[in-house]
Formats: C-alpha cells, sequence, structure tokens
C-alpha cells in the first residue's frame, strides 16, 4: 500500500476516532451521567418519603383577588389556619386588580378561585357562552365606602351634572365606575355622554388630578375609601351621592372555576365553610378594625384607624346566613344573586360596557347553588352565637317642614307618564313605567321621593293646577299598591312648566 494511501487511511480512521469521541462526550457520557443523577435521586427521594411523616394538606388552591380592604378575611390568619384544618393549603395571587388577568386565569386552570366584583366578572366572562367560572357565594356589598365628589359651588346636586362637558375621573373597571354608569342610567342625565367617564390608573393618580383642579373644575371624582375622606378633608367638595343609598350593585363574589367545581366539590365546600368561620371570628366591629390595620400593612396600603373604622362602616360582609338568603335557601329582605346579576348587567348593557342583553338572559348560568344548599343542609353554623340577615334601614315619617327642609339630591329618569285627555286615569303603558320606577326605588332604598305634578300654561290655570296634583296621586297610588312605603313619598303640586307632566325627584335629610 502507497504512503498516501496509508495516510488517508488513517486520517479517515482519525476522524472516525474523533467523532466517537465527541458522540461519547458529547451524548453518552451526559446521558448516562444524568441517569446515574436520576437513580441516585430516587433513591434519596424514596429515603426521604419513606422518612417523612404525613402532610396535613390534600389540596392546595390558588386564589386571585387584590389588595381591597374587603377582602380582607381571604389574607387573614385566621382564613389560613381554618383551611388548614380542613387539608388545604392557599395561596393568594395579587393580580393588582387586572380583572382580565384574573379570568385568564380561571379560564386556564392557573387559579382554581378568585374574589370578582360583579361588574368585572360580567364584564371579563359574559361575552362567553360557556363562562369558565361561577358564583358560589357574596364576599361583601359596599355601603358608603364608594362616593361621588363634586365641587358645591359647581354641583350642588346630581341635577347640574346634566351637561356636556361634565366629566367623571375615576379609576377604569372599578366599582368607581359601575357607582357613575348606575348614576347614569338612574337619572336623568341626558346630555351626558358615554365619553363623560375618564379612566386613571390608580386612585393615587385621581387625587392628583383632583390636587390639579380649581373649584371651577367640570370634573367630578368618584373613588372608594380612605381616598374619599382625604378629598372630603376640603370643606369645599362634598358627597353628590355614594354607595351607602343603593343596594344590590356594588357587590364582590366568591367564582371558582367550573373545572376545579366539578372535580372538587367537597374541596369547595370546605372552602366556604372556612370562610365563613373565620368571618365570623370578626364579626365585633373592633375585631374587624384591627384585622383591616393588620391588613393594610401586609398589603402595603397607609391606614390610619380613623380610615378602618369608616371602612368598617362602608362594607357590609356578607355571612352565612345573608349568603343563604341571596342564593334563595332561606327568607331575607336581600336581593337575589340572580336578580342582582340582571340588575347590574341591565347597567353595564346600556351603558354599553357590555354587548346587549335580551330579556330572555338566563343569568342562572353565573352563579351555582349547591355548595351552600350542602352547606344548609348539613345544618352548617360559624359558631355557637346565631347570625342573622341585616334588615335595611327604613326611613322615618318626616313633618311637612321636614319634607321641605331635604335636600335635592336629583331627578329620577322616568319615561314621561300618559294620562287620558284630561283626566289623571293611568294608562297600561303608564303602569308599566311605574313599575319599573318601583324596581328603582328599591334599588335606592335611602332617598324620599317627591312626585311633582307640573302645570300647562294653556286654558284654565287653577283646573291645570288640579290636574297636575290629582295625576301625582294617581302615581302615588299606583306606587303604594307595589309596596313602596307611605313614608317615603310626597306629592307636590310643581311648577307652570307648559306640560301636564309627573317628575320624580329624589331627597335625603341633611347631613
Amino acid at each position: 500500500m502507497s504512503k498516501a494511501k496509508i495516510v488517508l487511511v488513517a486520517l479517515v480512521w482519525l476522524v472516525l476516532f474523533g467523532i466517537g469521541v465527541s458522540i461519547w462526550r458529547l451524548v453518552i457520557y451526559p446521558r448516562r451521567s444524568q441517569q446515574q443523577a436520576e437513580q441516585a435521586q430516587q433513591q434519596e427521594n424514596e429515603k426521604v418519603e419513606k422518612t417523612s411523616g404525613t402532610s396535613r394538606y390534600r389540596h392546595e388552591i390558588q386564589l386571585g383577588l387584590d389588595s381591597f380592604s374587603g377582602y380582607a378575611i381571604l389574607r387573614s390568619e385566621e382564613f389560613r389556619k381554618q383551611l388548614a384544618d380542613r387539608g388545604i393549603r392557599i395561596k393568594n395571587v395579587d393580580d393588582g386588580a387586572n380583572y382580565a388577568k384574573r379570568a385568564e386565569g380561571l379560564q386556564k386552570g392557573t387559579l382554581q378561585m378568585a374574589a370578582f366584583p360583579i361588574d368585572a366578572f360580567l364584564k371579563t366572562l359574559s361575552s362567553n357562552d360557556a363562562p369558565a367560572a361561577t358564583i358560589v357565594a357574596i364576599i361583601d356589598e359596599t355601603r358608603g365606602a364608594d362616593a361621588m365628589l363634586a365641587y358645591k359651588g359647581k354641583f350642588p346636586d346630581i341635577d347640574r351634572l346634566n351637561q356636556s362637558d361634565v366629566r367623571f375621573v375615576l379609576v377604569g373597571d372599578s366599582p368607581s365606575e359601575t357607582l357613575v354608569r348606575v348614576v347614569m342610567q338612574d337619572f336623568d342625565l341626558k346630555n351626558v355622554g358615554a365619553s363623560a367617564i375618564e379612566t386613571v390608573d390608580s386612585p393615587e393618580k385621581l387625587i392628583a388630578r383632583y390636587r390639579a383642579a380649581s373649584p371651577a373644575t367640570n370634573e367630578v371624582y368618584v373613588t372608594w375609601e380612605p381616598f374619599v375622606s382625604q378629598i372630603l378633608a376640603n370643606d369645599q367638595l362634598h358627597v353628590l351621592v355614594d354607595s351607602s343609598r343603593f343596594t344590590g350593585y356594588i357587590v364582590d363574589s366568591l367564582v371558582v372555576s367550573r373545572d376545579y367545581l366539578l372535580k372538587n366539590g367537597p374541596v369547595v365546600e370546605s372552602v366556604l365553610e372556612a370562610y365563613f368561620t373565620a368571618l365570623h371570628s370578626y364579626s365585633e366591629k373592633q375585631a374587624l378594625i384591627r384585622l383591616l390595620l393588620e391588613d393594610a400593612k401586609q398589603t402595603k396600603q397607609e391606614l390610619t384607624a380613623e380610615q378602618a373604622n369608616r371602612l368598617v362602616d362602608g362594607i357590609q360582609w356578607k355571612n352565612t346566613q345573608e349568603n343563604f338568603a341571596h342564593f334563595g335557601k332561606r327568607a331575607g329582605a336581600v336581593v337575589h344573586v340572580e336578580d342582582m346579576l340582571g340588575r347590574i348587567a341591565t347597567v353595564l348593557s346600556k351603558s354599553g360596557a357590555i354587548s346587549s342583553i335580551g330579556s330572555d338572559e338566563k343569568f342562572n348560568r353565573y352563579f351555582f347553588d349547591r355548595p351552600l344548599e350542602n352547606l344548609q343542609t348539613r345544618n352548617f353554623h360559624p359558631g355557637l352565637s346565631s347570625e342573622s340577615v341585616r334588615v335595611e334601614e327604613k326611613l322615618k315619617a318626616l313633618s311637612d317642614e321636614q319634607w321641605d327642609g331635604l335636600v335635592t339630591v336629583g331627578t329620577l329618569s322616568v319615561p314621561e307618564l300618559v294620562f287620558l285627555r284630561g283626566s289623571a286615569t293611568l294608562s297600561d303603558q303608564s303602569k308599566r313605567i311605574l313599575d319599573e320606577l318601583c324596581q328603582k326605588l328599591l334599588a335606592w332604598p335611602q332617598y324620599y321621593l317627591t312626585i311633582r305634578g307640573n302645570a300647562s300654561k294653556a286654558g284654565d290655570m287653577q283646573a291645570n293646577l288640579q290636574l297636575a296634583q290629582q295625576r301625582g296621586d294617581a302615581a302615588l297610588k299606583h306606587l303604594l299598591a307595589l309596596g313602596i312605603p307611605p313614608e317615603r313619598m310626597r306629592v307636590v303640586t310643581g311648577e307652570i312648566t307648559g306640560q301636564t307632566r309627573v317628575s320624580f325627584v329624589v331627597g335625603q335629610v341633611p347631613y
């Protein structure tokens, strides 16, 4: 064999040897080393497993929420303790009130449960034919913690908001937005358009907008405690309306992934038991105040004892019995969750926040009452003392002087009543309008109603005034038949407006 061939063969073998070495170093050896390491680790794991105790936790739940004080029970040590006693470990995932992200977590299964304002729940999930989550409990209802604030000289009442240039400054996708949409729907603000709502990213930015404004501003500030109190420190501003005046709109719920619920129904019931038991342990006001102050430190919020006190007064945490009532499992003067969903959806639909809904919308798709029903069947109660369903404080009867001294809040948005010509007889259309007004009055239980009959300029003035009074009386009589308390309403003869029509003005006793 020639030298050239020998060299070539040697080179080939050298290359093959190099390839073999490379395969050994890069593939075979690492794989063998990995297998050996895995085998060693498996042996170690087996040792640890054989010498470890039995974990008390059989289930782990990821729960989405944000730093709202109403969720303090969900972050409390007592809730964790109650869950641990039931073999459940919970991890709270704070998304900074990013409801779209929270909904996505429920859809993808990275979250099993979440706290959700019902309006945000509908906004993020109502577009789906099969919502990925369902409501299993009502956490709380805001009754005073959210408010609409304005300079007194610029906007003394809601009627003065009826201007095309008014601007509502608020944190978007928050209960503040729901408050504005409710007011825009229920009051006569036909000159206010959808563009009137201006959103900011945080309450701190809202406060900055307020501080930069003058008393002549066309801005109205809508926020929650403790920021409400910060603004009201300036006595030139006042509360136009707050959430203590209506019911069934700004409500927080506990929702569960449908997939998780179907596979782990008893676990969800255990979570509810733990939650209601923890809530019961904070039933005294001072205990709640201490919890909110501790929770504020945990969530890195600034909260004084005075602000915590106002928060406790402005948030109604819903106990076991109230949840039974909201879900139709016992009697109680509360709004059923199905009607609550319908009421909120109507506001969102009419204001364009969600797509239009029909009268046949099946709102029972958005809640599941079986877990609470099972708790009731087992006669669950969270403590030795009994719980009760809160009753809405009834308005007191007023003297004529007190009626005259009411502070006007605003004129309700009510279609014009239709009467038979020259008479005070209500048409069927008018009766339907008053039926809808009744529902509106039930949603605003803390306002008095002045029914004002306005008179036409044409013809006999005295007869016109008398007819206006009679038509107001006819409206009053129909509302009384629908169950609106007589002490809430009064008929007065209004003004010579040029039209014989009836208007409905709500008012409140001066603070």
